[in-house]
């Protein structure tokens, strides 16, 4: 029987690494993408252990080669959505009775075999099936997805061991309960990671979950769900199931023992969620959680006295890496006239220099956008950009699917601050400008925080503190996210936590304590050792 309290130290972030040409890495890699490219594979879904196949399928296909398949995936519907919430029924007791170490060291080794001998099959299945080039599929599928387990472990550690104060003849307790139901947790295209995230961050505080992938995140899902078996987690704790929304979400939306909902996705689903939820509130157990990371509309802010080379970057970087598919990506920015001229020669020059193309060749910065659906919808933005006598297309402005669905990093400066491209979530490589008077810098300021709904990333570019600290008071409501002089992405876990508010979510702050307080229902329990034996207190003694 354990006798002791284990400890967990303080994980630091993964080393990254390079992929130079040469390196072992650059070799091992290569080899791995050629292993995955060579054969189909067939994907169930998992429903308490077992392997489902329901004969509904759909293709996991190649971003920047569409015709060319890496597996075909079974789909769920109501019957199969069913079955996963009884198999996470049945699994929870089990599960929320097994001593947290043992739960936590199941993740802490799952980390261990993505980061070790699964990190190049995580990443070759991340850039193959998401359309990443290696640098993007290493510092999400392989660094991120070990620091979120390892730091959400480590703030588990802490969250048990926060307990209340006791007095004389009196030991106070504070039990940290996993939820009573289920999680459904819903995960994104755009980061491998955030399956770990939204499937991982419940169910070692003792949750059993149903896990919805995106349709088009499915092969690399399948690949991290394989590895959490491999780490020694339960049958139906985690209950692996790709399917269309519209079968699943009536039935577990609705189900009675619905305890929470962990979702990154569009602001517009993620609404109607809690439309649903809020319709069926007197049919629950008790009261779903409701934590999402939803859309963005993040915004660049220059002040005349920016470094004009710097910003340039971080606009190239911050708007253009994976092809702006980040909900944190530079969409829009805010540049002084007096600098606008030099700006926008680095802007051009850098963007040139861009290379286009599939991401197992190693030159190309920008490769293809997710899908169909999304390539069609970033190039209406273009076309209306085009069209419209409110915009100019600086840069860009190129685009082609007929064998992969590539758009060429697109720069739109917008006349008005208010234009379509300047407000809207595009999720795509395309990054509006505004050109603002010098003297307008806090009227623009103000501008910026009324033009989107959102508020999940934004950066400050300025060398006179003054200015950064007017753009931070103005500003302080538009960003769960701010950088000053950097670009808006890259948010690394246990540095920045990542979250943001307004139509950007509930700003629980990924791999923190916060959000593990989500999914748990704290008991306290008092024991008091002796007991009074008289009903009487001594105030009621006589004279």
């Amino acid at each position: 029987m354990l006798n002791a309290t284990p400890a967990i130290e303080a994980p630091r972030n993964e080393d990254t690494l390079h992929y130079g040409p040469g390196s072992p890495e650059r070799r091992r890699i290569s080899a791995t993408l050629s292993e995955l490219r060579g054969k189909e594979i067939e994907i169930p879904l998992i429903i308490g252990g077992r392997e489902v196949r329901t004969g509904r399928t759909a293709a996991c296909s190649v971003p920047h080669d569409h015709r060319h398949r890496l597996a075909v995936c079974h789909l769920a519907g109501p019957k199969e959505t069913a079955m996963a919430a009884e198999a996470a029924r049945e699994a929870a007791v089990d599960w929320a009775g097994m001593a947290w170490a043992d739960r936590l060291a199941i993740f802490q080794k799952a980390a261990d075999l993505i980061a070790g001998p699964h990190r190049m099959r995580i990443n070759a299945a991340t850039m193959l099936g998401q359309g990443k080039n290696v640098y993007q599929a290493e510092i999400d599928a392989a660094c991120e997805s070990a620091d979120f387990l390892r730091f959400y472990c480590w703030n588990a550690s802490r969250l048990f061991g926060l307990q209340p104060f006791s007095s004389a003849g009196v030991w106070n307790q504070m039990e940290y309960r996993p939820l009573e139901g289920f999680v459904f947790a819903i995960s994104p295209f755009n980061f491998t990671a955030l399956g770990v995230n939204l499937a991982g961050s419940p169910a070692l505080l003792g949750n059993t979950v149903i896990w919805k992938p995106a349709s088009s995140a499915v092969y690399s899902a399948y690949h991290l769900m394989r590895i959490f078996h491999e780490a020694g987690l339960p049958e139906g704790v985690i209950n692996f199931l790709p399917g269309p929304g519209s079968q699943m979400g009536p039935v577990l939306l609705k189900h009675p023992e619905l305890a929470g909902v962990h979702f990154t996705g569009s602001t517009a689903v993620f609404r109607e969620i809690w439309k649903t939820v809020g319709a069926n509130i007197d049919h629950y157990r008790s009261y779903p959680r409701l934590v999402g990371e939803t859309g963005g509309k993040d915004f660049v802010f220059a002040h005349p006295s920016a470094d004009a080379r710097a910003l340039a970057v971080a606009l190239v970087r911050g708007a253009f890496e994976y092809q702006g598919q980040k909900c944190s990506a530079a969409s829009r920015a805010y540049i002084p006239k007096s600098i606008w001229k030099s700006l926008k020669e680095s802007l051009l020059e850098m963007i040139g220099g861009l290379r286009v193309g599939p991401p197992e060749d190693a030159a190309n910065f920008v490769n293809a956008v997710i899908d169909k659906t999304a390539f069609d919808k970033i190039v209406s933005y273009i076309e209306f950009a085009r069209k419209s006598p409110d915009a100019e297309i600086a840069a860009g402005g190129v685009y082609d699917d007929r064998v992969g669905y590539f758009i060429h990093p697109t720069v739109i400066v917008a006349k008005k601050p208010d234009f379509k491209t300047m407000v809207e979530e595009i999720f795509g490589p395309v990054l509006t400008l505004f050109v603002y008077d010098d003297d307008r810098y806090e009227e623009t300021l103000r501008l910026c925080d009324r033009t989107s709904p959102y508020s999940l990333t934004g950066s400050i570019f300025a060398r006179e503190r003054q200015a950064i600290v007017a753009a931070k008071r103005i500003l302080v409501n538009a960003a769960g996210n701010l950088y000053i002089n950097d670009k808006p992405t890259g948010a690394m876990i246990g540095q920045q936590p990542f979250g943001g508010s307004r139509a950007s979510g509930t700003n629980d702050k990924a791999g923190t304590l916060l959000n593990l307080m989500r999914w748990v229902s704290p008991r306290t329990i008092k024991e008091t050792f002796v007991p009074a034996t008289d009903y009487r207190y001594p105030f009621m003694e006589s004279e």
